[in-house]
Order: structure tokens, then C-alpha cells, then sequence
């Protein structure tokens, strides 16, 4: 409660939480909180309680919330019903004078999450952390297999044995080309009238390396940008679907963008309010974890205000006796002037 009290309240430091919850003492009874923590307990229990806990609690209640569907409903954007996901990564960057452990650079420390996204729901499906000199493709060998799901990424996860893994298993994926690779064009397959779709090629890799480790047949996709004026070069393993599908697919990977974006404007995991590695996992699970709890608050709105809206005003409203569903659709409203507790049958 105290970590979820400093995403939601955005408190900066152990003190400001401690005192935060202190001026709410006759109300933290309804959290199951006899008595605000004091500042030593607290930074205690951010070195010494494990992360896993608060792991094992996001993962536990977003499956319950998925399972309930109290994230709204799918809003993907395709017919077809192979699972969408992106697959990327985000550096979260540290002092290293505090975080010597999370060493990156001569002055600079770093860790960074690797994150694949369900496109359901728009929440995570697999979440790694890493020290920020890890690769990302590292991190892309852990991803559980889900035969039949498309993974959308950029040119950093270009790994000629990791997509020769996810083909033989039934995954497909669809990512950018790089500029170096060499390939040999097999066939030109027609390109869709009235579309910016340029051109739609089979390929094979060319160089030894490719030939050894992904001896399977690929396609290149060039479609223009309008926004940039410019052309890319999109490379998949999905030999069925149409080209302009497929580019529409890779323009969905943005997503992940907003994901890690809402992450880090709306709470706590660019300031830290223990330095140990252990502290830093709490602070950015709890994050996670208030993330998901928005996110349902969020899907029960009747008034269509932005997300970034409601976490703010939820800052204001923590300890305020008001009915949650009324809130939400008039948060604007006066509240009532005697507050209606709640009553509890005691046996």
C-alpha cells in the first residue's frame, strides 16, 4: 500500500511517503493498515522483501482482470485472429554514483525493460528486466512461444537463429529491413492497386551465415510514408497476408511507444526512492501494478477524458470518501459535504 501510495500520490521520497500516510491515519484502517510505516521499516522493506512478490501480484491480477474482461474490449484493428504483439525494449536511466550495481556507461548507469505488448489489451505479455548493456535480442529468447502470433519489432532484433526459433515453431514476425543484408530475389509478387504499397518480393538470404542459420524464405514489402516522404523496407516470414496488411501491422508496433510513454509520464520510475536493485524492482512493479489498476478505472469511465487526466485527478482524490463510480463519470462534481462511510456487519 505504501508503494502504490507513492505511484498514485507521486511521492519522491521515503519521508514524503511516510508523513503522506501519516496525515491519513483514521483512514487507513479500510487498507488494512493499522499505522503509517515509519521511514527505516519502510526502506528496510524495500531492500529485504523480494521483487518476485510484486511480480508474482501484477501477473496474478492482470490475468484475473483479463480473464474477467475488465481491461474493455479488444479494439485491434484486423480480422483475422492471430495474436498481435510488439516486441521492444525502453532504458530506464540511472545516477551511477546511487546505482553503482547498474553500471552502462563511464558516468552513466542504466537498466532497461524488455516488454512484448498484447495488442488485446494493449498490457504487457512478458517482462524482462536487464542491466542497459544487454541486447535486446538477448532478451527476445526468452519470450514464451505462442504458435500462430505475429510479433512486431524494430531493427535491433535482426537474429538470424531467433527467427529460424520462431518459424519452425509456428510464429511469424515482422520487423524492418536492414540495409546491410544481403538477399537474393526469388519473385515479384503484384502489388495492390491505390495503395502505397511500392513493391512485394520473395526473397532468400544471401550471405553463408544466412543461408546456414535461417534457410527459410522471406518476404520484402517497400511501402511509402507519406507523413516522412519517404520509402520502408518492411521483411517478414507471413507468406499469406496481403502487403498493405502487413504494413498496417508494422504501423501498430507505434503502440509500444505509447505504452512505455503513458508508463513514465503518469508514474514513479524516473526517480527512486531506494537505491539497491531490489528497491528499484518494487518501485517499478508497484508501477506496473497502479498502471493496471488506472487502466480498469479508466475502462469504467462514461466521461471520455484522457488517461493522463484521470491519474492526476486520482492524485487529488486519494483519501476522499466518495462512490468510485460517480467520480468517474463527473469528476469535476462537488462531493458530498458529509462523507458516507461505509458500514460494515461485523459477526
Amino acid at each position: 500500500m505504501a508503494m502504490l501510495f507513492c505511484q498514485l500520490a507521486h511521492a519522491d521520497s521515503l519521508r514524503l511517503i511516510c508523513n503522506g500516510l501519516t496525515c491519513c491515519l483514521g483512514k487507513l484502517k479500510h487498507l488494512g493498515i493499522s499505522e503509517a510505516p515509519n521511514k527505516s521499516s519502510l526502506g528496510y522493506a524495500n531492500r529485504h522483501r523480494p521483487a518476485a512478490l510484486f511480480q508474482q501480484l501484477f501477473w496474478t491480477t492482470l490475468e484475473r482482470f483479463r480473464g474477467q474482461s475488465m481491461l474493455g474490449a479488444s479494439s485491434k484493428p484486423f480480422r483475422f485472429k492471430n495474436k498481435l504483439l510488439s516486441l521492444d525494449s525502453t532504458t530506464i536511466s540511472l545516477c551511477l554514483s546511487l546505482f553503482p550495481w547498474a553500471q552502462f556507461k563511464k558516468v552513466k548507469g542504466g537498466v532497461k525493460a524488455h516488454v512484448l505488448l498484447d495488442h488485446d489489451d494493449y498490457m504487457p505479455r512478458f517482462i524482462h528486466f536487464t542491466g542497459a548493456f544487454h541486447s535486446d535480442v538477448q532478451a527476445a529468447y526468452l519470450i514464451p512461444i505462442q504458435r500462430g502470433s505475429i510479433i512486431v519489432m524494430d531493427r535491433a532484433y535482426i537474429d538470424y537463429e531467433l527467427w529460424a526459433k520462431w518459424t519452425t515453431q509456428g510464429m511469424f514476425f515482422v520487423t524492418r529491413l536492414r540495409h546491410d543484408l544481403k538477399i537474393d530475389t526469388v519473385d515479384e509478387r503484384p502489388v495492390p492497386q491505390k495503395r502505397h504499397v511500392l513493391q512485394d518480393d520473395l526473397i532468400n538470404l544471401a550471405s553463408r551465415q544466412g543461408q546456414r542459420e535461417y534457410p527459410f524464405p522471406l518476404r520484402r514489402i517497400i511501402v511509402w510514408n507519406q507523413d516522412t516522404q519517404e520509402s520502408i523496407v518492411l521483411l517478414t516470414n507471413h507468406l499469406d497476408f496481403g502487403a498493405s496488411t502487413i504494413a498496417n501491422i508494422y504501423r501498430q508496433r507505434w503502440q509500444i511507444e505509447v505504452f512505455f510513454k503513458t508508463l513514465k509520464q503518469n508514474l514513479k520510475i524516473k526517480t527512486f526512492v531506494g537505491t539497491t536493485e531490489n528497491a528499484l524492482l518494487i518501485q517499478i512493479w508497484t508501477a506496473l501494478i497502479a498502471l493496471l489498476l488506472l487502466r480498469w478505472l479508466h475502462c469504467l469511465c462514461q466521461k471520455n477524458w484522457s488517461f493522463s487526466n484521470l491519474a492526476s485527478l486520482l492524485q487529488m482524490n486519494l483519501f476522499t470518501y466518495r462512490d468510485l463510480n460517480e467520480w468517474l463519470s463527473d469528476p469535476l462534481g462537488t462531493p458530498p459535504l458529509e462523507p458516507q462511510q461505509l458500514a460494515l456487519t461485523l459477526a
